[in-house]
């Protein structure tokens, strides 16, 4: 269901649709971290939120944030996805829409579903029948070479996050140049820099969100 359908929906049943949300990047760049502040500003904002985490054989990442004390624990989902992290948000996302479709029945009010997919590399993607919108994160310890690559991750993505903007200086990365290049290779399409551990550039990403999936 795209974001028209969950509108449509709600107008004809009066009730919430809860849009879907991917956050996809490789290992390390900072996913979880990310969802990890945008948390609280999204609830700041009155957004009623629930998340789904993928690992490959373990709980790892839904059990941080159920004990981060930010969100209820029980509105956290774990998704186990096995060898090939990219199969369960791609080409059978089927325990995922389920995992969303059960933490919708047991909060009725929920809006907005944050999946997080498991560390893949820069040609993950998100399949359109699991999510509305998505986010793909890399970070600049990864090389500020990555937007050259042109991976579809990069190139696919609603809005593109460059993290740990703080480490440029630290891993001889041009971060100006990175930023260029990137909006460059989007065509322009958004590109915000981001260091989630400090909050730097959380609030923008969260911006696009209500902006481009909750439409406030």
């Amino acid at each position: 269901m795209n974001m028209i359908d969950n509108q449509r929906a709600k107008e004809a049943t009066g009730h919430a649709v809860a849009a879907r949300v991917g956050i996809g990047g490789p290992v390390g760049s900072g996913k979880t971290a990310l969802i990890e502040a945008l948390i609280p500003v999204l609830h700041a904002r009155g957004v009623d939120l629930a998340v789904v985490t993928n690992d490959l054989v373990t709980k790892e990442d839904a059990e941080r944030l159920r004990r981060s004390g930010l969100i209820d624990p029980q509105r956290v989902a774990a998704v186990e996805a096995g060898a090939c992290p990219h199969t369960v948000i791609r080409e059978d996302p089927t325990l995922n829409i389920a995992a969303g479709d059960e933490l919708e029945a047991r909060f009725p009010g929920v809006e907005l579903i944050l999946f997080e997919s498991g560390g893949d590399n820069l040609a993950s993607t998100f399949s359109l029948d699991l999510v509305d919108w998505w986010i793909f994160v890399i970070d600049v310890a990864g090389g500020d070479d990555i937007p050259r690559k042109k991976g579809p991750g990069t190139l696919r993505c609603d809005l593109l996050v460059i993290n740990k903007q703080d480490l440029a200086p630290h891993v001889g990365v041009d971060l100006p140049r990175m930023l260029e290049e990137a909006r460059s290779v989007r065509a322009q399409r958004p590109v915000i820099l981001t260091d989630a551990r400090r909050g730097d550039g959380v609030g923008d990403v969260a911006d696009q969100i209500m902006k481009a999936v909750l439409f406030r």
